[in-house]
């Protein structure tokens, strides 16, 4: 990915502040999940404020997200009629499932040495909304509904670095207006280590056996 797609859904242009680690093309696809307000001739305040994540950089400092008005402002200007009162909701929910995002990572990657060298960082990320992993395909063959959404996050372990897929489906309802999700993420197949770790992760589920018994 290209560093122009790595930011907030916002052009920062000069801005000192860090970008945040999601990729923001696909704001249409999690937005509807949301945008359903009706438009309010009283319309609230958005604020400002950002929150950092936990999510460490490989610059020793840790990836912000954007603030309420930032993430309205580039919402509106791909489109996606977004509604002021929406931003209260959408904004804490893409917070916390990128924050859920990095603890399926850290539990994948526990054990594994990062801690020597500080901890493992996230390089880069890609959201690839329109792309179907091979997992996602063979359990769409199986029955099960598709993603709506899927990221690949590429971190740094120590100058060892692993892209993970994230597969963004939706939870099961409850009978009430919440939305849930399920995240299913794991290391890509694509080299010596992620298929390492995936043949250590499911041999020790099977044996009970593992060092890296996550996800």
């Amino acid at each position: 990915m290209s560093s122009q797609d790595s930011k907030c859904p916002v052009d920062h242009g000069s801005s000192t502040q860090d970008p945040c680690p999601v990729d923001h093309p696909t704001h249409s696809t999690w937005s509807r999940f949301f945008s359903s307000s009706p438009t309010s001739h009283n319309k609230p305040v958005l604020s400002s404020e950002r929150q950092v994540s936990s999510i460490p950089r490989d610059t020793d400092e840790k990836w912000v997200y954007p603030s309420e008005a930032q993430f309205f402002a580039a919402m509106a200007r791909k489109n996606h009629n977004p509604q002021e009162a929406d931003m209260k909701t959408i904004v804490p929910i893409h917070n916390a499932v990128n924050e859920r995002a990095w603890a399926e990572i850290l539990r994948w990657e526990s054990g594994r040495g990062g801690e020597v060298c500080g901890g493992i960082k996230l390089v880069n990320f890609k959201g690839r909304p329109n792309e179907r992993s091979p997992r996602a395909r063979w359990k769409m063959l199986l029955g099960y509904a598709a993603p709506f959404d899927r990221h690949d996050w590429v971190v740094d372990r120590c100058g060892i670095r692993t892209r993970y897929i994230i597969d963004f489906y939706t939870g099961r309802s409850d009978g009430s207006k919440n939305v849930s999700f399920y995240l299913d993420v794991r290391p890509a197949l694509d080299n010596w280590e992620g298929l390492k770790m995936r043949v250590e992760h499911y041999f020790g589920r099977w044996f009970g056996a593992s060092s890296t018994d996550a996800v």
